[in-house]
């Protein structure tokens, strides 16, 4: 009995290992900025254009040897909203942020308006441009909120100028809007296409690069579920009617048309439509059949961001309250419960992922923040807050539903893995005396019932 107790024992260790592929490469108590000098800082602070607690990293993306990391001013204090740190500097683990692409656009102009208002996330195309969504709100969370037209920024990442900048026509901006999200379709550098989930009045934006154009389209699947409004996060319990928020785009087809997978973040379901029917307005107004219904995540299962690796064709989103990140494997037919797999859980270090990016070396990156305790408590700055998860795409979901390997090489990977885990916690399960079942046996019995799980459920 005592030697069953024990092989539970390491099917649990060995399960909870293979939802721990990512490895914490930045974090923070509370965020820092790289002002020009110390007296600047000081300044900043003794003015109240720096107040360190009201600053929340939010969107992150990676170019380069350049992660960028977006803080919105959703408080007063900010003093840049969109920033980056080194790559290559391996100096600390907690780096101040730098203003991107320089001090001078967040620095309010003569109508008390900075260049870059408030960003909540950004996308690198393979173009070697930055997108930025603006949302152009000031202190959202505060009692005199300032409002600027939401825009669309574009930055030359060789250059760190601004190449572009389109605000959204009034009527395309509706009373509680909130541009949060932004995918950007860059099969054709000449002919890209960008969309703008609007979470606060459920819609999309649609801008076309070529035409300096855009357009918005609406449909009943970008409204929330008025029966997954409520949420729960590390003992905080909140109600949010958050609309569209999740956007994920596939690698081009034979057509050249890319899938867009979406969601509401107060919705268990997920959704998808063809980029040929967005980017043409009427065409999705008259098809509303285009868009599918694709099934549900489960229970307790909202999500908020969302990104598909083209490479593997595989959905990685957030679990907000399950403090955790999955993954769906598109190419998969049935979006269910059996065919979803975990990448990360964690009740501390993944509280609230709030964005998911993998970059063009096939990198993924996740960020986590404590928001809703930021927003409905007080973070505690002696703790870390803020963090930056990195793993190998092929890493990060292998062992789990996602896992692109050959069956017969997962299996040996099974075995493998098993292997690794046994020496290092055969001590634990008996400390105090020899080993009465010997690590191969164990090795081969964990073998046997994972193959025989594998064989059943997949």
């Amino acid at each position: 009995m005592r030697g069953f107790k024990s092989l539970i024992l390491l099917q649990l260790v060995y399960i909870t290992s293979c939802m721990d592929q990512l490895h914490i490469v930045y974090e923070w108590t509370q965020l820092d900025f790289q002002f020009p000098t110390l007296d600047d800082r000081h300044q900043a602070i003794s003015n109240g254009t720096f107040i360190p607690e009201n600053n929340m990293p939010m969107g992150v993306e990676v170019f380069g040897d350049r992660l960028f990391i977006t803080v919105p001013r959703w408080r007063t204090g900010v003093p840049a909203s969109l920033t980056y740190i080194n790559l290559k500097d391996n100096s600390t683990v907690s780096p101040k942020l730098i203003p991107y692409p320089n001090w001078g656009a967040h620095i309010p102009g003569p109508d008390g308006k900075p260049e870059i208002v408030s960003p909540f996330r950004v996308r690198a195309d393979k173009c070697n441009r930055l997108w930025v969504v603006d949302n152009g709100k000031i202190n959202n969370l505060g009692n005199n909120t300032i409002k600027y037209p939401p825009a669309i920024l574009i930055y030359d990442l060789t250059t760190d100028t601004l190449l572009r900048k389109y605000e959204l026509p009034k009527d395309q901006v509706k009373e509680d809007s909130g541009f949060a999200n932004i995918a950007v379709e860059d099969r054709d550098c000449d002919d890209t296409y960008a969309y703008a989930g609007d979470v606060g009045k459920a819609g999309i934006v649609v801008y076309s690069w070529a035409k300096n154009d855009s357009w918005r389209i609406s449909h009943h699947f970008f409204h929330p579920d008025p029966l997954a409004c409520d949420f729960s996060v590390k003992g905080y319990n909140f109600s949010w009617t958050d609309a569209i928020f999740g956007l994920g785009l596939s690698g081009p087809n034979a057509d050249n048309y890319s899938t867009l997978y979406f969601h509401p973040m107060a919705s268990y379901n997920e959704f998808s439509v063809s980029t040929e029917y967005l980017r043409n307005q009427s065409l999705a107004e008259n098809n509303f059949d285009a868009f599918k219904l694709l099934g549900s995540r489960g229970p307790n299962a909202q999500s908020s961001v969302s990104f598909v690796d083209p490479k593997t064709g595989v959905l990685f989103y957030s679990l907000v309250n399950l403090n955790a990140v999955a993954c769906w494997r598109t190419t998969n037919k049935n979006y269910n419960m059996k065919n979803q797999g975990r990448i990360y859980m964690n009740d501390e270090t993944m509280i609230y992922p709030t964005d998911i990016k993998v970059d063009y070396n096939d990198n993924l990156w996740i960020l986590s923040n404590r928001m809703p305790i930021w927003m409905y408590g007080q973070l505690d700055p002696n703790e870390v807050n803020f963090r930056v998860f990195f793993a190998h795409v092929v890493d990060a979901i292998s062992h789990t539903a996602c896992d692109i390997t050959p069956r017969s090489d997962i299996l040996d990977k099974f075995v493998n893995k098993i292997k690794n885990v046994t020496n290092k916690i055969a001590a634990k399960v008996n400390p105090n005396s020899a080993a009465t079942v010997s690590p191969f046996s164990i090795v081969s019995t964990l073998a046997a019932s994972w193959i025989l799980a594998f064989v059943i459920f997949v």
